[in-house]
């Protein structure tokens, strides 16, 4: 068994969330169906075809957005005059509520992968009365040590690609927040400085999947590689705007306030992030949660990862099936072979 079949949304549009930023926004599935929203990675990603498949679409009514800067929305950050100082965690968290608002939806399940799981682990925990669920995977938490161990600590693991990773900054920037040395060279008024930065970034960043220099098909488009290695840096060389800057971070420090939230997490056993432990130390933070190892599984938990999503969304769907209309299930019958996921 596969993903859900393919979908198309049913309602659409652009979100004027203020700040001269307007947000994108898709609703696919069953209109009065439990109401669910996508987080997608990064920063910087955006939402994909591929997320609609994890949710039943004759049970679920699914919300997905490209986050400021990103994707569809408006500004792009890949454009040079586009202001960064709006685009932080407490800007997109109120996005959430402003399009929650908009589409007259009380309560929503979050899924959320990679990036989008730091956002809806963080949104959970400042907005508890409208989370019904949590489901997330290649699990973060935003902290300074998973930052280092990114930038820094996997050089160890991959000292050549490493090497030329730390070559693009200047000798004087290569000790100190790496992040945040290449977001100042992504804001440069030099073009072909940025441009370099982007690339040198993106590269780093296909290391540690590990993969092949140029096989990231993604980084190769110039916009997604400028827009996303600048709202990367930005978020990262700045404590993701999560506060106090220690080195376990707020996430992991206030899982007690996700107490009588259930939630599902996905983790591949590979995946760098399980070097600090982090994951598992908020899996026995938080009561509500099961937690799913992916054996020989990255940041990408893969087929198998899949299943343990559906499994969990099906479940939660199960939960609420006296209040929400399924429809006909054979007219949604899953399908596919599983290559619908995008991260």
């Amino acid at each position: 068994m596969g993903l859900y079949p393919e979908i198309e949304p049913y309602d659409h549009g652009m979100l004027d969330v203020g700040d001269g930023n307007h947000v994108y926004w898709e609703t696919c599935g069953n209109p009065h169906g439990k109401p669910a929203l996508v987080l997608h990675g990064g920063p910087g990603s955006r939402a994909t075809e591929g997320h609609r498949r994890y949710f039943d679409p004759a049970a679920y009514r699914i919300v997905l957005l490209d986050q400021r800067g990103a994707g569809r929305s408006r500004p792009r950050a890949s454009v040079h005059d586009t202001d960064m100082s709006v685009n932080t965690t407490a800007h997109v968290m109120a996005d959430l509520e402003r399009l929650r608002a908009h589409l007259g939806i009380e309560r929503w399940l979050v899924w959320g992968v990679s990036w989008g799981s730091v956002l809806g682990l963080r949104y959970a925990q400042t907005h508890p009365g409208v989370v019904t669920e949590l489901v997330l995977t290649g699990v973060a938490t935003g902290s300074n040590a998973e930052v280092a161990l990114l930038t820094r600590g996997l050089g160890n693991v991959f000292p050549e690609a490493h090497e030329r990773f730390l070559a693009e900054l200047p000798p004087d920037e290569r000790d100190g927040n790496l992040a945040a040395a290449y977001n100042r060279l992504l804001e440069s008024p030099d073009a072909a400085v940025r441009e370099r930065a982007a690339r040198a970034w993106t590269d780093w960043e296909t290391a540690m999947i590990p993969a092949p220099p140029g096989s990231v098909p993604r980084f190769q488009d110039p916009e997604f590689r400028r827009g996303f290695a600048r709202t990367v840096t930005h978020y990262w060389g700045n404590d993701h705007f999560l506060g106090d800057g220690n080195d376990e971070g707020v996430v992991l420090r206030d899982a007690h306030l996700l107490k009588g939230i259930p939630g599902t997490l996905v983790q591949g056993s590979l995946d760098f992030g399980n070097l600090l432990g982090i994951v598992w130390r908020l899996h026995h933070s938080w009561p509500e949660s099961e937690l799913v190892i992916v054996d020989e599984a990255g940041h990408d938990a893969g087929a198998t990862g899949d299943e343990a999503l559906l499994a969990a969304t099906d479940k939660y769907a199960r939960g609420d099936a006296d209040k929400y209309a399924r429809g006909d299930a054979d007219k949604y019958a899953r399908g596919g072979d599983g290559q619908g996921r995008a991260r």
